[in-house]
């Protein structure tokens, strides 16, 4: 079976770096669904706008000739314990899909496109298929998490330079500051004294992270 992207993700997140490991931790986070022109048909959004959330499945294209290994390590454990690949959520996987769930947030039906709300995605990435959150299958609260339900995301404390609001509007700055108090760093890099880079829509997000708190010292174009 040969697969072909029906459309590509829009995200101010244009590398890797900074993207929030799971689809809805950071809610308002905005992109943008744009159909290619085969599957670019306002006929096939008809019914949409009585969900709520969408399932995106979508490619991980930055990681296709990377090598896999049937035991990953998942940077809630550390990024230093290994624990089997189906049992998390890891980008290198044999067949490197995605799946994410997203909110709606507009309809666009003149181009057409699908705004959305809580992505995962990097800027670029195919998105293979979309199908409907249903709440009355695929909600399952009572459910066991594995790893996850014994470990929490270590949030840290996040400083900005008084000028980045003159950058951004309101709206984005509670975004940027949502994503780097989720700690952007590969999780075995412990180093106070490395400065690290996230681009963020347009800007290069230049920060240092200290006994739990981050402090942005630089926000240079990219």
């Amino acid at each position: 079976m040969s697969i072909e992207p029906i459309a590509f993700f829009r995200s101010p997140f244009t590398t890797k770096f900074g993207i929030p490991r799971q689809s809805g931790i950071v809610e308002e986070l905005r992109g943008r669904i744009e159909f290619v022109p085969a599957y670019r048909q306002s006929d096939a959004l008809r019914g949409l706008e009585d969900y709520d959330y969408l399932w995106l499945i979508w490619g991980f294209s930055e990681n296709v000739k990377a090598e896999k290994h049937p035991t990953v390590r998942p940077p809630l454990l550390g990024g230093n314990e290994r624990v089997g690949v189906w049992a998390t959520r890891s980008p290198f996987r044999p067949n490197n899909l995605g799946l994410s769930s997203v909110r709606i947030a507009a309809i666009d039906r003149q181009q057409p496109a699908i705004d959305v709300l809580g992505a995962d995605l990097m800027d670029g990435t195919p998105i293979y298929d979309i199908k409907p959150y249903l709440p009355y299958v695929d909600s399952h609260p009572d459910a066991r998490g594995g790893f996850t339900d014994q470990r929490e995301w270590q949030q840290l404390e996040v400083v900005l330079p008084q000028e980045l609001p003159q950058v951004f509007s309101v709206d984005d700055l509670a975004i940027l500051r949502q994503t780097l108090a989720l700690d952007p760093r590969p999780h075995y890099h412990a180093d106070d004294n490395r400065p690290y880079g996230m681009p963020f829509m347009g800007y290069d997000i230049r920060f240092q992270v200290s006994n739990g708190v981050l402090t942005v010292i630089a926000i240079l174009p990219n």
